[in-house]
């Protein structure tokens, strides 16, 4: 009886535990070398109540000595609310086995009707799933 109600109290919390809130997350997925280009894959999701029409990152990308590599704009276009989106971005001239970490510098461009004016920024939650640290 004891584990029944501890497992009524554990589904109790499930939903607001993995709630997306209101803010942006980001999370580096994959990297695949191209030729003599890095394809870098996103998991990009909108946890606001309404649509963001065009988000437009400024990152910045570090060589595995930690020195600057580029700086660079990634266009995630529109991102629908509570919906998540893959985008990927060819980066030419970059060895993906090169790039040591990625810096979101700051938002370039975030629009769309009723959004707050940091809806890009305000808690911006960053992830890795790749061997490459993401900052923010």
């Amino acid at each position: 009886m004891a584990f029944c109600a501890a497992l009524a109290c554990l589904s109790g919390q499930a939903p607001a535990d993995t709630a997306q809130g209101a803010h942006v997350s980001i999370e580096l997925n994959a990297l695949e070398p191209i030729e003599d280009a890095c394809r870098i894959s996103f998991l990009v999701q909108n946890g606001h109540d309404t649509d963001i029409e065009q988000a437009v990152y400024e990152a910045v990308l570090f060589d595995t000595e930690g020195r600057v590599d580029r700086l660079t704009l990634f266009d995630f276009g529109a991102l629908p609310a509570a919906r998540p989106r893959v985008r990927q971005f060819l980066v030419p001239g970059l060895s993906c086995a090169d790039l040591g970490r990625l810096l979101i510098n700051g938002v370039e461009t975030c629009t769309g009707d009723g959004i707050p004016a940091d809806a890009c920024t305000d808690g911006l939650e960053l992830q890795s799933r790749a061997d490459v640290e993401v900052l923010g």
